[in-house]
């Protein structure tokens, strides 16, 4: 693996602890992060609260750099001190930069070979890498198209350890490459990867368990991210693969309950969401749905709530005060009570895919074609606030928020924002 470095004393300083707390929760005082998918706690929901604007005007969001990189659509991870960034490089590499988060200056990169052909009907897509890293203060984890999962030193760069999960398994490789975004947790790493759901020991990389195996290939490889919670009296890892939401033991990958979820070629995308005892999703070509979780005297059972017509696509939503905001397959936007599945409104359509961050009650949606939108979240009326054209390029990658900052990956670039406050 080909390497460069560029780093300082203070760099190795100021990556020598971590500010997340094991809630996920940013420690006090210091700088608000996004270490993975989806945000601090996997949720889509800022964990350092800050006042942000009713407006996305140029004079109170301002741009503080921008960077060109070749194409990539996982989100940027963001530490107290830096940015970190991938990309598919010739077709032939895959490269992971670290960035000052300050100046955007680059203070290390790493790469290795590693390029996919995605399926001729998904070439719009692109054939670069998808899956969002994780961070865990010491180790960033990165995963490659062609099922391979890396373990970087955060400071240096430099290799600790990589899992191909095609030659130690002997699974197919994934059409559509690497999709799920690694999850950590204590000393292990969950990834959604040859052909089932893997532990990983962080240290070594050595695989733990395998569970919830699939057929791989074109039509097993699953595309959605695991999610970790006590719910049920129970921890349990919330796993959507193509055919079904399973509930999983993290110490021993028992499979503790399971639900079918139909969707048109298994497209099973989004991130289970968490309400009380409750789990929502929904599926492209399917409905939403929620599962209510009972525990009986140690075995969990899930139950279906409701269903509604409405279904989802690849973005994943965000549940505030007891209604669910998603982002449907055609395009429209909607609020649904999770009391009882009815919808409240849905809108007119929008972009194809939206990646949502909500901060108290205001939620902020980036489209795919560089569209931010600041949206008032009311299951009364939808209340847009602002709007404003961010990029010409587009934007699937998910956005990062860290108090008054923001990360924006385009397609072939990164930029930095930040709020200024109100006069």
């Amino acid at each position: 693996m080909k390497r460069r470095f560029v780093y300082s004393l203070a760099l190795l300083l100021g990556l020598s602890h971590f500010s997340l707390a094991a809630d996920g929760v940013d420690a006090p005082g210091a700088p608000a992060t996004w270490p993975q998918w989806r945000g601090p706690r996997r949720d889509g929901k800022v964990t350092s609260p800050s006042v942000w604007p009713d407006s996305l005007s140029g004079d109170l969001l301002v741009q503080t750099w921008r960077i060109p990189l070749e194409p990539s659509y996982s989100g940027p991870v963001v530490s107290d001190t830096l940015v970190f960034t991938t990309e598919t490089k010739d077709k032939k590499r895959e490269v992971v930069r670290a960035l000052d988060r300050k100046t955007g200056q680059q203070q290390w990169e790493a790469s290795w070979d590693g390029a996919l052909s995605v399926p001729f009907f998904a070439k719009s897509n692109g054939d670069w890498i998808r899956s969002t890293p994780a961070y865990d203060g010491e180790s960033l984890f990165v995963a490659g198209m062609r099922d391979v999962l890396v373990c970087l030193d955060a400071r240096t760069g430099e290799e600790r350890w990589q899992v191909d999960f095609v030659k130690v398994l002997g699974a197919p490789l994934p059409a559509f490459g690497f999709v799920c975004s690694p999850l950590v947790d204590g000393e292990s790493v969950y990834v959604q990867a040859g052909a089932a759901l893997c532990k990983l020991d962080k240290r070594t990389g050595k695989i733990l368990w395998r569970s919830l195996k699939d057929d791989g290939g074109m039509w097993g490889s699953a595309f959605s991210s695991p999610f970790l919670t006590d719910i049920a009296g129970r921890r349990q890892l919330l796993v959507q693969t193509r055919e079904k939401l399973a509930g999983v033991d993290p110490e021993t990958g028992a499979e503790l309950w399971s639900q079918p979820i139909p969707a048109f070629r298994g497209m099973n995308i989004l991130t289970p969401t968490v309400s009380g005892e409750t789990v929502f999703t929904s599926s492209y070509g399917g409905k939403s749905l929620l599962f209510q979780l009972k525990n009986d005297r140690g075995t969990v059972s899930a139950t279906e709530a409701w269903t509604n017509k409405a279904t989802g696509y690849m973005s994943s939503p965000v549940v505030i005060d007891g209604y669910v905001y998603l982002h449907l397959q055609n395009q429209r936007f909607t609020c649904i009570d999770l009391a009882t599945g009815k919808s409240k409104w849905t809108t007119q359509p929008y972009g194809k895919y939206w990646s949502l961050v909500a901060n108290g009650d205001r939620i902020l949606a980036l489209d795919e074609r560089g569209e931010l939108l600041l949206i008032r979240a009311n299951p009364e009326k939808f209340e847009l606030l602002d709007s404003r054209k961010l990029s010409e390029s587009p934007t699937w990658a998910h956005l990062a928020i860290c108090g008054q900052e923001l990360f924006i990956r385009e397609l072939k670039a990164l930029s930095a924002y930040r709020w200024r406050s109100e006069r």
